[in-house]
């Protein structure tokens, strides 16, 4: 007899049928292929085999005294324990309805008796590679997790430790210029101003970092959030921006929503921020928050007349550290659009923005409404 599978894709595949000649021609089959073959005359039995230990794979009759094979399948989907293994359904019914029940109730496929040997190992093959690549996945995903666990969490210890010591240098730095000055030529004068705007841009960085990795990391208990008080606080944290640049900022009636509040207040104040910054010089920055309701979400909009951004460049704006070729004219690190992505993704929201070059930018993004 050839060898259909791969030696990887065998497995342990639980029979159930009421009828022991067909369970034997399929264990035979089966066994011959190498596989391990446990079986089951009827349904209680077979839930109590998958229960002690799943299998790899069912195959299932259907019509079996007692409880059929509807039933069992219905019971198995239903536990979580036992959920995730994959059912054929094996029987004589070829009515189109009793296939559509059979994977109606959670069956991955349906083979019709008498069967074919080879059609029957060709189905079970699929099933076993289909359940391979999801544990492959699956396991993927994990170490993904994990690994990216691993990386917020050494950002937020480098970055943190790193923030004294460079207190502590720009801070010199300062005394220097200020008791020294009289001693130094224009040239060492210059260097020390240097060497201080340089240290004031790495703790922009550092604290930039720190606010990413931050994300995630706190306590994911959404509550109720007034986005008026939340509007409130960002105004006042941009006092000085907003009477620097003159800006007008006008905003529609904002909403109650679900979220973390010190989250919310960092997603707006990057984005008015931004709004207020990245306009061409002597322009007075004009800056409008819209939203509207859509089913279970809100719908926010900053606006701005800004310097704009190429179209080219909207798909990498939200990657952390991008910065577009017109906003490296301006003071930034690249991680707070990053973040923004990141606080509206754990809301559960989605952000994206339409731009045009020297007309303005507008950023938009979800939250959910309020549970009714």
């Amino acid at each position: 007899m050839p060898q259909y599978l791969s030696d990887t894709l065998r497995g342990d595949i639980l029979l159930v049928d009421d009828t022991p000649d067909n369970l034997r021609v399929l264990s035979a089959m089966l066994t011959n292929q190498g596989f391990e073959v446990r079986k089951a005359l009827n349904g209680q039995r077979a839930i109590a085999s998958v229960q002690a230990d799943p299998p790899d794979l069912i195959l299932l009759d259907i019509k079996m005294p007692e409880m059929d094979g509807y039933e069992v399948c219905q019971h198995l989907k239903s536990d979580p324990q036992t959920c995730e293994v994959p059912i054929i359904f094996i029987s004589a019914l070829d009515d189109a309805l009793d296939k559509v029940k059979a994977f109606s109730v959670g069956g991955v496929d349906y083979v019709t008796k008498p069967f074919q040997e080879i059609e029957v190992l060709a189905r079970i093959e699929h099933q076993l590679r289909i359940q391979s690549l999801q544990q492959q996945l699956t396991e993927q995903n994990q170490e993904l997790a994990r690994s990216n666990r691993e990386l917020e969490q050494f950002a937020y210890v480098v970055s943190h430790d790193l923030q004294q010591p460079l207190q502590s240098i720009t801070g010199f730095i300062k005394l220097i210029q200020l008791k020294y000055q009289d001693e130094f030529d224009d040239v060492a004068l210059d260097y020390l101003n240097r060497i201080h705007d340089a240290g004031s841009r790495m703790q922009r960085l550092i604290q930039d970092l720190l606010a990413y990795s931050r994300v995630g990391s706190q306590n994911q208990e959404f509550q109720p959030v007034d986005c008026c008080h939340v509007l409130k606080q960002v105004l006042d944290n941009l006092q000085l921006a907003i009477a620097e640049k003159q800006a007008v900022l006008s905003y529609d009636s904002l909403p109650v929503v679900m979220g973390n509040e010190a989250q919310l207040i960092q997603l707006l104040q990057n984005l008015i921020g931004n709004a207020i910054k990245f306009v061409h010089p002597n322009v007075i920055p004009q800056v409008k928050i819209s939203v509207k309701n859509q089913e279970n979400y809100w719908i926010f909009g900053v606006h701005d007349n800004g310097i704009g951004i190429a179209s080219h460049n909207l798909d990498q704006i939200f990657e952390i550290f991008q910065r577009t070729q017109s906003a490296k004219h301006y003071p930034g690190t690249g991680i707070g659009l990053a973040t923004c992505k990141k606080i509206v993704e754990n809301h559960g929201g989605l952000i994206w923005v339409d731009s045009e070059l020297d007309v303005g930018t507008t950023f938009y993004f979800t939250i959910r409404d309020i549970p009714i």
